[in-house]
């Protein structure tokens, strides 16, 4: 067992956050880094010039995943794997995902700096496009390299203006040669903030996280009939945001009546033809409902439809509801989620046990290795934000969490 006063250098690793955050630096003080724009590829090329100087061996797969190995004493034992994302949205934080890839070269660094060698090798994983802000499916990288969907279905995928990710890694330089998902792994741990209040709220430093909650996505669409707004009576109106107001409200409810995992929202609109004096004739709007288990998720989605069937039939308007995404509720694997319980305990950290409401991709790592992540607070619990932020003393606590976990799985070489 690792010795409990083995500690990363937390000063260290909140300068590398605030360098790597200096790339795609925003004047409200966040991060504007897409996936695969000029922006990452600097971004990448700092991460790779990092683990470089550490002494790791760096390896780039077809779907752009940047592996970073430190060799372990056995070279035949899978890796104990670690990573996040670097890409960010539009208007991110310094944190979410740079944190996690970060708190794992730190690790690194620290070992490397007491001379301390491992049974298995280590290997530290920036993966491609987590945040599907530019380009869909969300946690590409990783559900390429598990498995999820092939490799063409991500090459595919568009933007806005119709630049494809195929090309647009060949562009920045990060169209690697290794076929994704070709060598084992271990385990993998994530170290990330946690993005919502749970923490802070109970005044607790670390989250064993125990899975991530399933998630349906949909789109929706209220059909009436466009006419003028004060020449048309209330009882002669087709009026599609009437209708659709009604559905959103739902959707909210199902989140509350199916606590405390349930999540219902409804996070994008679209008025046609969005006049202020013309009654709408077509609302689109989307669904995201979320839970902990497949059963109640299900529940949601049936009350969800039974609801739209009544008012479709009682408002005489076309109401269609498509799934566009569904992820099943993942669990993590109890020993490692155990693991990092006791680890924080031997450590002397608060903690407790969460679930993730967000995607991470831990998920699809789960497919294929023993999987579980570490949270550590954020501000306010905002995130997808640009005044995101954390506690110096609560990253250092998560990585120190980090470092134990993986010295404990890969084994230090005698």
């Amino acid at each position: 067992m690792p010795d409990a006063r083995l500690q990363i250098d937390g000063d260290r690793l909140w300068h590398s956050l605030m360098a790597l955050a200096a790339i795609g630096a925003t004047p409200k003080g966040g991060v504007a880094r897409l996936a695969l724009t000029d922006l990452d590829r600097a971004g990448r090329d700092w991460v790779v010039a990092q683990a470089r100087e550490a002494g790791l061996s760096v390896v780039v797969d077809r779907i752009g995943n940047i592996f970073m190995r430190r060799a372990g004493r056995d070279a035949n034992l899978p890796p104990v794997m670690t990573g996040s994302h670097i890409d960010t949205q539009p208007t991110g934080g310094k944190f979410d995902g740079n944190y996690g890839v970060l708190a794992g070269l730190e690790v690194i660094r620290t070992l490397n700096e007491q001379a301390i060698s491992t049974e298995a090798p280590l290997e530290v994983v920036v993966w491609t496009n987590e945040e599907g802000s530019r380009f869909v499916p969300v946690m590409m990288g990783s559900g390429v390299f598990c498995g999820a969907f092939g490799l063409d279905h991500a090459y595919a995928a568009r933007d806005t203006d119709g630049r494809s990710v195929g090309d647009e890694l060949r562009r920045i330089g990060y169209l690697g040669s290794r076929a994704p998902g070709d060598h084992p792994v271990g385990c993998y741990f994530e170290a990330h903030i946690e993005q919502g209040p749970v923490l802070e709220e109970a005044a607790t430093v670390i989250g064993a996280v125990d899975g991530a909650l399933g998630t349906r996505w949909y789109d929706c669409t209220v059909s009436g009939t466009e006419a003028h707004a004060g020449s048309t009576p209330m009882t002669s109106r087709r009026d599609a945001l009437a209708v659709a107001t009604r559905v959103m409200q739902e959707v909210v409810a199902l989140g509350n009546r199916h606590a405390p995992h349930g999540r219902g929202t409804v996070g994008y609109v679209d008025v046609f033809p969005n006049s202020r004096n013309v009654i709408p004739g077509r609302v689109r709007f989307s669904i995201d409902l979320r839970n902990a288990s497949a059963a109640l998720l299900d529940a949601m989605v049936g009350e969800m439809r039974a609801f739209v069937d009544r008012l479709q039939s009682e408002s005489g308007l076309a109401i269609d509801v498509e799934e566009v995404a569904q992820y099943a509720p993942c669990p993590f694997e109890p020993g490692c989620v155990a693991l990092v319980e006791r680890t924080a305990a031997r450590l002397g950290y608060r903690h407790m046990r969460v679930t993730s409401g967000a995607g991470h991709d831990a998920i699809h790592l789960a497919r294929v290795a023993p999987t579980a992540m570490i949270f550590v607070p954020c501000k306010g619990g905002i995130s997808h934000n640009e005044i995101e932020d954390a506690d110096p003393a609560h990253l250092q606590a998560g990585a120190n969490v980090l470092l134990h976990c993986m010295l404990e799985k890969a084994g230090i070489a005698r």
